[in-house]
């Protein structure tokens, strides 16, 4: 069998027979990548705590028909306090969830994963607010599948905004030109907030921006989720177990 070397993030694990275990992985060269741990659950492994979920790690892996087989572990960042507090574990697993729905096997995404990367840096620093930083990355991990939110301009005809008009199926702001009878505005507040979720690189002004008005953040909270759920045609699982 061929072997190969990759940085990879554990997205989710299962148990497989008694001692086994198969991740997903979104690795940096080949995207998605379906492996099997073997005697990772068994007592004295000599890899298997560096194998949990949301660990940034290096691996060697054999290629296989179904799934790959993992060969050897370095761990590059273990993320160990994400995963032991809940606030953050809960907002680590939607990131994880929306990136192993939307990430290809055998196609690289460096985007991506250098997204996903910053995310759990950044929940690893413990942020008052974990729920900003699930909804930013959201919005960026859709934008790079191909789904972007046009939160600073219409939507249908691109006249620079800010708009007061949302729209979930259309993908974003609406002109008055675009808007349909009756839709209802909302506050530059929010407006506001989604141009800095969708914006590249800006995470720094999160927090503070949530603590500003928070109730500028339920509305642009759940119009993420409604357009992540309608584009992507399926339900974040992950997405209420998030603490806001």
């Amino acid at each position: 069998m061929a072997t190969y070397r990759e940085q990879g993030i554990v997205l989710r694990t299962y148990k497989l027979g008694e001692t086994d275990r198969i991740l997903h992985l979104l690795t940096q060269g080949r995207g998605k990548v379906r492996a099997v741990a073997k005697g990772v659950r068994r007592p004295g492994s000599r890899f298997g705590g560096r194998l949990e979920p949301y660990s940034h790690v290096d691996l060697q892996l054999y290629e296989g028909r179904n799934l790959d087989t993992v060969n050897q572990v370095e761990l590059i960042a273990p993320h160990a306090g994400v995963r032991a507090d809940d606030r953050l574990s809960a907002a680590a697993a939607a990131m994880c969830e929306l990136t192993d729905q939307i990430a290809q096997e055998g196609e690289r995404d460096n985007a991506l994963f250098l997204l996903l990367r910053a995310a759990l840096q950044t929940l690893e620093a413990d942020p008052p607010e974990p729920a900003v930083f699930v909804d930013a990355f959201l919005l960026r991990a859709a934008s790079i599948a191909g789904f972007h939110c046009y939160a600073g301009a219409c939507a249908i005809c691109r006249r620079p905004g800010p708009h007061a008009f949302l729209s979930v199926k259309v993908g974003g702001t609406l002109c008055p030109d675009h808007a349909p009878t009756g839709t209802r505005a909302v506050t530059t507040d929010v407006i506001d907030l989604l141009m800095l979720l969708v914006a590249p690189g800006e995470w720094a002004a999160l927090p503070r921006a949530v603590a500003d008005d928070p109730a500028a953040h339920r509305v642009a909270g759940s119009y993420v989720r409604a357009f992540i759920e309608h584009h992507l045609n399926r339900q974040l699982r992950s997405y209420d177990l998030v603490p806001r």
